[in-house]
């Protein structure tokens, strides 16, 4: 967003006329990119703020979820695009009711992975299963 504006100008613009629905901007240290892209971009903009420089992502993580009234950003935790990623799909699964199933089934998995290694702490003891995972 700093150092190439015009290209990322461009990019969104021809996002826009691919049909994108949703964008996913991750960025570090002052992590304008998620602002500037939602301050031209329609639709969703998912900010992923990044590790990095003295804050350890700190930084980053503010100068994506402080937008100002009117321009917002949805904001996941620091290095977590895997959650950008599923709340992308979230949004997209409103109209589309075979992303809305998987969500649905991947959810299952989760809760089901829970108790896996609740049934496995169980059997082996937590000291036991520290040493396992």
């Amino acid at each position: 967003a700093h150092r190439s504006p015009a290209l990322t100008l461009k990019n969104i613009k021809d996002f826009e006329k691919l049909g994108v629905k949703v964008i996913i901007a991750g960025a570090g240290l002052a992590a304008h990119l998620a602002g500037v892209v939602a301050s031209h971009f329609p639709l969703p903009v998912i900010g992923v703020p990044l590790k990095g420089g003295a804050l350890n992502g700190i930084d980053s993580l503010y100068s994506t979820v402080q937008m100002p009234p009117g321009i917002p950003v949805a904001t996941v935790g620091i290095d977590n695009a895997k959650n950008a990623g599923l709340l992308a799909i979230q949004i997209l699964a409103v109209a589309d009711k075979n992303l809305g199933k998987k969500l649905i089934e991947y959810r299952k998995e989760l809760a089901l992975g829970v108790l896996r290694k609740a049934e496995k702490l169980e059997k082996l003891g937590w000291k036991n299963y520290l040493t396992k995972v």
